[in-house]
């Protein structure tokens, strides 16, 4: 088995991203946005008997001038079918291999229900995994549409027939502005981490074409402003990373219209699966209610293995 550290070449890490709908941590331009903000990033390739079977993105942090951690967030990828052996294999490679000096820890999150095909004793488990929603978009409108719980749907079709205007926004960051400010206001109030909104921008960047990698919408009752919604795209997957609605736009369901004609949008562009993010049914019980109606599934990641 051979790792390979020094990767280069973003189309191929990017076609073998795409081909298995990778998750946004594990996205080339994730990277890059993240070493923007100071942030050191390792690529790792792996292969045996000259296939490729994974690929691997660390974010690394330098806590002291001999003392790192690196965090292979809902990776790695498995490019190829391999057995918990297989993968165990693979894990201690990376951990042999990585290319840092003195006290070094490697710490993975695979993206991936906790079973014995982790491929990684339990004994190295530090945290249990969260669990997000993911929502097959490949099918048909109308099957995606038969999917939802018969109180979202009704909801849509309300959201229909009002006088909701739901329109993209552009690209240019000055256009989707007033959404992160008050995604970082309603933060604020519930007490919510997350990416400090520079992140956003530079993601955007990050592949010097925005129109490919973030579609933001927003609804509107004439002048007034009720609800904005952005999508992260990577790849052939997507990610739900922002929503806001006001009182006016949350008694009219607009974020059930919004989430609707986002998936619209996000099938003409190729995307297959649509990430809706982390459930808390007992910290936002409500959003989690509105990301499971959607007939997605739950998915509870294995947690975080220190190696």
């Amino acid at each position: 088995m051979k790792v390979e550290w020094r990767i280069t070449d973003m189309d191929a890490w990017d076609q073998a991203h795409a081909a298995v709908a990778g998750p946004l941590q594990q996205d080339w331009a994730y990277g890059s946005t993240m070493v923007t903000l100071g942030a050191r990033v390792l690529r790792a390739r792996v292969e045996a008997d000259g296939v490729v079977v994974a690929q691997a993105q660390f974010i690394v942090r330098q806590y002291a001038q001999w003392v790192a951690m690196a965090l292979c967030s809902r990776g790695p990828l498995w490019l190829q079918p391999l057995s918990a052996k297989d993968k165990a294999a693979v894990y201690q490679q990376l951990r042999r291999t990585i290319p840092l000096r003195g006290l070094r820890f490697m710490v993975v999150t695979p993206d991936e229900p906790l079973s014995a095909e982790v491929g990684l004793p339990r004994i190295r488990r530090v945290m249990s995994g969260y669990s997000t929603v993911t929502l097959d978009i490949s099918q048909p409108l109308e099957v995606l549409r038969a999917n939802l719980d018969r109180r979202w749907r009704h909801r849509l079709s309300g959201a229909e027939k009002s006088d909701l205007n739901v329109q993209r926004m552009g690209t240019n960051p000055g256009q989707y502005r007033w959404l992160l400010d008050a995604e970082m206001k309603q933060r604020a109030e519930r007490h919510l981490d997350g990416m400090p909104l520079i992140w956003f921008e530079r993601y955007a960047e990050a592949r010097k074409q925005p129109a490919r990698c973030v579609l933001s919408l927003r609804a509107d009752i004439g002048r007034d402003r009720l609800a904005g919604m952005m999508f992260l795209i990577h790849g052939q997957a997507a990610t739900y990373q922002v929503g806001w609605t006001s009182d006016a736009g949350r008694d009219l369901h607009a974020h059930n219209l919004m989430l609707w004609r986002g998936i619209e949008a996000l099938q003409e562009r190729g995307v297959r699966l649509l990430d809706l993010g982390g459930v808390n049914t007992q910290r936002s019980a409500g959003v989690a209610r509105f990301k499971m109606a959607t007939g997605g599934t739950v998915k509870q990641l294995a947690g975080s293995y220190l190696l």
